[in-house]
């Protein structure tokens, strides 16, 4: 049985350098995610099986993105809106790959959630709230900070305090709270290196 679990795992992170070698700016970003996802989750008092599943969720939530084109991905400046509107497909791509590879639930919705928002106004859905399951509430916060502490085709690294920033303006709004207070413990208190030693790209002064 634990064989066929490191398998999974084996295989979501052949699945997630797919995905980066499609899109090389996004290089290390779902490592990164699916160890931010895990430590929150644990802090969340998820039971190892889910922790588990969120970490595959987290490992493979870009999968989507093979299926789009790469100029669109690399784009070095702001999309049009007929390429934001493939871009917002990823999560159903994403979920349809996952689901038809047979993938136990949660891992097709939190791959299919991990872009609504509280208010509504995420994608593809327009989900609210509660029809956002937890896993997906705690991928969409480590997604937003990972991508905000990175560098991006279109900008330049933003840092620490601007992604911090962002959950603390929109706690509540977006993104769950009680998400955002574990996020925010890892990143500031006495495991603030946990996200920066991830990678040289990311600095709290950049």
């Amino acid at each position: 049985m634990e064989d066929a679990k490191q398998l999974v795992v084996a295989i979501a992170r052949v699945l997630s350098a797919a995905v980066e070698m499609h899109d090389p700016y996004t290089a290390g970003h779902h490592e990164r995610v699916a160890e931010l996802t895990r430590a929150m989750g644990w802090e969340l008092g998820l039971d190892v099986e889910s922790l588990e599943k969120l970490y595959i969720a987290a490992l493979i939530h870009d999968v989507g993105k093979i299926g789009l084109p790469v100029e669109i991905l690399g784009k070095p400046c702001v999309l049009e809106r007929n390429e934001m509107k493939l871009i917002k497909m990823h999560p159903v791509l994403g979920y349809n790959l996952v689901r038809k590879a047979g993938l136990p639930q949660p891992i097709p919705e939190v791959i299919y959630q991990h872009h609504e928002r509280l208010d509504g106004s995420g994608y593809p859905r327009g989900l609210k709230g509660d029809q956002i399951i937890l896993e997906a509430r705690v991928l969409a916060v480590a997604d937003v900070v990972e991508a905000i502490v990175s560098n991006r085709p279109h900008r330049n690294a933003l840092g620490l305090e601007a992604a911090l920033y962002e959950l603390s303006k929109n706690q509540g709004k977006l993104y769950d709270p009680r998400v955002v207070q574990v996020c925010v413990k890892l990143l500031s208190g006495e495991r603030k290196g946990f996200l920066l030693s991830a990678s040289p790209r990311i600095s709290p002064d950049s």
